[in-house]
């Protein structure tokens, strides 16, 4: 009688994400350290929100206050962050742990403080995907409508920022059903900086610019309904 030969079970590939016991046995480390992925993340970020800023300083029929030009910098952001970052997320969601393409590198970073990135969660697919086609393109639009004084601007800012706020809060709140088990919970960077401080960013400030659309739209149906009332009663423009 022949002895049976077992073959070895391959070794784990050792990884820097949560829950530690996850097997990712294609995961290939990235070739470029921490700093030069943020680098370029804040520095693109910066480098259009100044473009944005002295854009919306231009003398114009309207003059923009600094308040409104620092939002107009924010949807400009956004429309990079949802456009490229998360779309390039939405695309090529299924080859990123193998990858070392630059964004694919940017996301590896990330999913230290979230690995549902690397697992491909199916929640957090398909609220990437629904942020870079819906809000991204929105986002830009919101700055061309505001330089424009297109009627619809204040409009578009409550969807996109109602829509950032639901889709954040789902993304917290699917990770607080799961035990913040997808990071090193208490980890000065991948935990309170890349998961709560990146992400609370679209909390605080969405909301702001709800109760900002709710306020200037809310002025608008008060002069409407001022002119039905009184269809002879001119309001000056500001």
């Amino acid at each position: 009688m022949g002895l049976t030969v077992e073959s070895p079970v391959p070794m784990a590939v050792p990884h820097p994400y949560w829950p530690q016991d996850l097997r990712l046995d294609k995961y290939l480390p990235n070739d470029r350290p921490m700093w030069q992925i943020l680098a370029f993340l804040f520095s693109t970020s910066g480098a259009l929100m100044v473009g944005t800023w002295l854009l919306t300083g231009r003398r114009r029929p309207c003059v923009f206050s600094p308040g409104r030009r620092l939002v107009l910098c924010w949807f400009t952001i956004c429309g990079f962050i949802h456009g490229v970052i998360e779309g390039y997320y939405s695309l090529y969601y299924p080859q990123i742990l193998t990858d070392q393409f630059f964004l694919s590198q940017l996301w590896k970073e990330y999913a230290k403080g979230d690995s549902r990135y690397v697992l491909a969660d199916n929640f957090t697919v398909c609220m990437e995907t629904v942020t870079a086609w819906i809000w991204g393109p929105l986002s830009i639009w919101a700055v061309v409508a505001f330089l424009r004084q297109q009627p619809h601007r204040f409009v578009l800012q409550l969807i996109i920022s109602l829509g950032q706020l639901y889709g954040d809060v789902l993304y917290f709140y699917t990770e607080y059903r799961d035990g913040f088990s997808h990071s090193q919970l208490g980890h000065p960077i991948y935990f309170w900086f890349y998961f709560v401080f990146m992400n609370m960013l679209w909390i605080l400030i969405p909301s702001a610019l709800i109760v900002d659309a709710w306020y200037n739209l809310s002025q608008a149906q008060s002069v409407a309904d001022l002119r039905t009332r009184n269809p002879s009663h001119k309001t000056k423009r500001s």
